[in-house]
């Protein structure tokens, strides 16, 4: 194999191994961006929530109940941020955290409730 047979080799499987190095990095959608603020934030609520909801739980101030529900909530706002980080490469719009956080307050403030006993009327 004469010399420049050979670095042609070399040079084309080292670019086929950075090539493939590239598509698995851009494939890795489903860590979140550390650099995101706003992806952060909601993230952040989300896991704060789930922990409120476990600690009621073992405190016995939410029952088993209360917590699938507030578990099931909390889950399709997981959802919804992760749909809405797919359309837009890792981030979320300034809207789209708006309505996280205005879904996540309301969360919140029933998790609040349960945890402190009050009374919430039912809207029927």
């Amino acid at each position: 194999m004469s010399k420049t047979r050979f670095t042609l080799l070399a040079t084309t499987l080292t670019v086929s191994f950075l090539g493939a190095g590239n598509v698995m990095a851009q494939n890795a959608t489903s860590i979140p961006d550390p650099g995101h603020p706003r992806v952060n934030e909601v993230q952040q609520r989300v896991d704060n929530q789930q922990k409120r909801i476990d600690r009621g739980v073992s405190d016995g101030q939410i029952n088993a109940t209360q917590a699938a529900h507030d578990d099931a909530k909390l889950a399709r706002e997981q959802n919804s941020l992760n749909q809405d980080q797919a359309k837009h490469d890792g981030h979320i719009t300034r809207a789209e955290q708006k309505n996280l956080n205005k879904r996540l307050n309301k969360g919140s403030e029933q998790i609040h409730d349960q945890r402190h006993h009050v009374k919430v009327p039912h809207s029927g």
